[in-house]
């Protein structure tokens, strides 16, 4: 029987939880030709038996060209559908509810709780207004969409988490030079004895920006060239 193969073209073909599975998998198994069979196999939805009889140089091609969809632009996407629902980002983060800032902060860093990220970014959109508007479903925890938002398109995924990226990158400037500029912040810290707020805050900032940071470099993957 002939083997069919459905090749991702575009990174809204691939889910979140198929993403996630091989990173776990590139963690033990960087740069090597494992990686590539699994990579066919997660992304191509194949069993791992049927990768084996694949020509060599037609897994390495495959793998070659869906490496080469990690290295695109990742654009930020405000909302999608999926399974019938359209979902929408949280429309204004300066009104961010206090729960789900903190599991925000908890899930983003870490690939392995991104879906659960995803559920407080993204929630069904419950009401369209004018020029683009909208409201989303009210933050009921993580929970209620973490399982939905496994099979998240990665597109809307990655977007997300360059955005936040470049935000902390535009946070983190927009601290240090205010501090910086402000003598009299500093005088008035120091009048307190609050000498060491600035530089707890710059810790702060620098924690989340490398943190956002471990995640980038996770989107190329580099192979054995035979």
């Amino acid at each position: 029987m002939k083997l069919e193969l459905n090749i991702p073209t575009e990174l809204k073909e691939i889910k979140l939880l198929q993403y996630q599975k091989f990173l776990e998998i590139a963690k033990n198994n960087p740069e090597s030709e494992f990686l590539q069979q699994k990579m066919v196999q997660l992304f191509c939805g194949i069993d791992l038996k049927d990768v084996a009889t694949i020509r060599y140089n037609t897994v390495k091609d495959i793998s070659e060209s869906l490496s080469a969809l990690f290295s695109k632009e990742h654009k930020f996407i405000p909302h999608f559908k999926m399974g019938g629902v359209e979902f929408g980002f949280i429309p204004n983060l300066e009104e961010i509810t206090f729960g789900e800032y903190t599991d925000l902060d908890t899930y983003i860093i870490d690939w392995n709780s991104m879906h659960k990220a995803m559920a407080v970014l993204y929630r069904p959109i419950t009401k369209k207004g004018v020029s683009n508007t909208y409201e989303i479903e009210k933050y009921n925890g993580s929970i209620t969409y973490s399982d939905v938002m496994k099979h998240a398109p990665l597109d809307v995924v990655l977007g997300a988490v360059v955005f936040f990226y470049n935000l902390g990158n535009e946070l983190l400037n927009a601290t240090l030079n205010y501090l910086e500029n402000n003598k009299e912040i500093a005088s008035i810290l120091n009048k307190h004895n609050l000498e060491n707020v600035g530089d707890g805050i710059q810790v702060s900032m620098l924690s989340v920006k490398e943190s956002l940071e471990n995640l980038m470099p996770q989107q190329n993957f580099r192979f054995i060239n035979v």
